[in-house]
């Protein structure tokens, strides 16, 4: 049976799209039982509809308008999550910052969550317009993208795959943008892959 990939998203799914296409090439082992959205009629629901992947959303908005904490919409999506029975949990895009409400439901399943920035830099939102104007003011000469583990501090898990990402004088942000996009699709899989690789390796020895 193949290993459950359970993915948030918040948007268009592009990362989303590549771990179906490398699914359906036969490059991930995997299957993605479900895919999670926080926000309602994004174009990556209708990529995973599309490839007959079931769908849910579960937005904040009605959690904080009711007054409830985050921690309690934290915890209704592990839940949800949980139900998926997954074997490794994919943040592709996924614009919401979790609280151990969240993360103490998964001791033993993996969460990683892919960040266009190298280690240490441009953590959290806008990675991307920030790097460009740290470039453009000479503070630096390259980007990247990394695949880490999630943990509660904002980009701030192990890295497991890292990818520097040139800067080229001519470029645009939109340039700059679709380049970064680019090495994320791919080192995503690569990431998804090394990590259930990792998990049946730990079963493997346990069973041993």
């Amino acid at each position: 049976m193949a290993p459950r990939v359970v993915v948030l998203i918040s948007g268009t799914g592009s990362n989303l799209q590549a771990l179906i296409d490398a699914i359906a090439k036969g490059t991930l082992k995997a299957e993605i039982p479900l895919v999670i959205s926080n926000r309602s009629k994004v174009f990556g629901l209708e990529r995973a509809e599309k490839a007959g992947i079931p769908t849910k959303v579960l937005a904040l908005k009605p959690y904080t308008t009711a007054g409830k904490p985050r921690t309690e919409y934290d915890a209704d999506l592990a839940q949800l999550i949980v139900t998926a029975k997954p074997d490794l949990v994919v943040l592709a895009g996924f614009m919401h910052i979790l609280s151990p409400a969240f993360l103490d439901q998964f001791p033993s399943t993996p969460l990683i969550n892919l960040h266009p920035a190298l280690p240490g830099q441009f953590d959290g939102a806008r990675a991307i317009e920030r790097a460009f104007e740290a470039f453009q003011k000479g503070e630096i000469k390259h980007t990247g993208v990394m695949v880490h583990r999630v943990i509660q501090e904002v980009d701030g898990g192990e890295p497991l795959l890292v990818e520097q990402v040139e800067i080229k004088p001519e470029d645009d942000l939109a340039a700059l943008q679709e380049r970064i996009h680019s090495v994320e699709h791919v080192l995503l899989v690569r990431g998804a892959a090394l990590v259930l690789e990792q998990e049946a390796a730990k079963k493997n020895n346990s069973a041993a």
